[in-house]
């Protein structure tokens, strides 16, 4: 959509008769998704009638979608909330703000690259930084020395053969 709005997860079935969706949450947790009054849908604004956990996924009931047709209509859209709605603590970020931030190297405290993307494989999210070669950085606290969004810059630890 924009940058007003943050991908959060995907319909990926029905669920039950009655419009239900089952969510792929794209968050640190399907608890996340419970606390929004609204999703964003194709650009239609839905509110949230119900919304629950459901082993690793969530089932929401949306206004307006009231039968199993209306939701299979929507299987495989992503969904959205307002960027304004999530709650960060101090120090907290959203992973896709990283991209086209300066990877600092935190000994040196020269620039290594760019951060170009972010890959999430199942061991855990790494950042693909771009410079005179291409690294692949795991996203954590071992490798992630500090993440300044307002300066956009965030300092790694490297280790030999990075």
């Amino acid at each position: 959509m924009n940058d007003k709005y943050v991908e959060t997860g995907r319909i990926i079935n029905t669920h039950g008769v009655r419009g239900d969706m089952k969510i792929e949450p794209w968050a640190n947790s399907p608890e996340s998704l419970l606390n929004y009054k609204s999703f964003f849908i194709n650009g239609i604004e839905y509110p949230v009638k119900v919304c629950r956990i459901h082993g690793k996924f969530v089932i929401a009931s949306l206004e307006g979608i009231t039968d199993m047709e209306s939701a299979e209509q929507l299987k495989n859209a992503i969904i959205y909330v307002r960027r304004e709605d999530i709650p960060l603590d101090d120090g907290e970020y959203l992973i896709g703000d990283l991209i086209g931030l300066s990877a600092i190297d935190e000994a040196t405290g020269s620039q290594i690259g760019e951060i170009v993307d972010i890959l999430s494989p199942p061991g855990g999210d790494v950042c693909v930084i771009k410079g005179e070669r291409e690294i692949l950085v795991p996203l954590n606290d071992v490798f992630v020395k500090l993440v300044d969004t307002d300066c956009g810059r965030v300092y790694f630890h490297l280790i030999e053969g990075m």
